[in-house]
């Protein structure tokens, strides 16, 4: 299998997640629920001014049909 590499963006989105992962970590420790992570994880790349967007129904097609609750992202960093 080949991969294409990423973009530059692509790489500054990727790091800067990692980067936002390990703060929210440090700060609130381990044990808590996936949102409260999720919210605070969006903070800090809002903050680093990056387009976030929550929860994202990501439709299948199967079959012919389009199925509108296929997948859900639980974040889309800069489309």
């Amino acid at each position: 299998m080949e991969f294409s590499k990423l973009s530059e963006h692509e790489e500054e989105i990727g790091k800067a997640i990692v980067e936002a992962a390990l703060k929210v970590h440090k700060e609130l420790g381990p044990g808590l629920l996936e949102k409260v992570y999720e919210v605070c994880l969006t903070h800090e790349l809002r903050k680093e001014g990056f387009q976030v967007d929550r929860q994202v129904d990501i439709p299948i097609q199967y079959d012919g049909i389009t199925f509108e609750e296929g997948l859900r992202l639980d974040l889309l960093v800069d489309g």
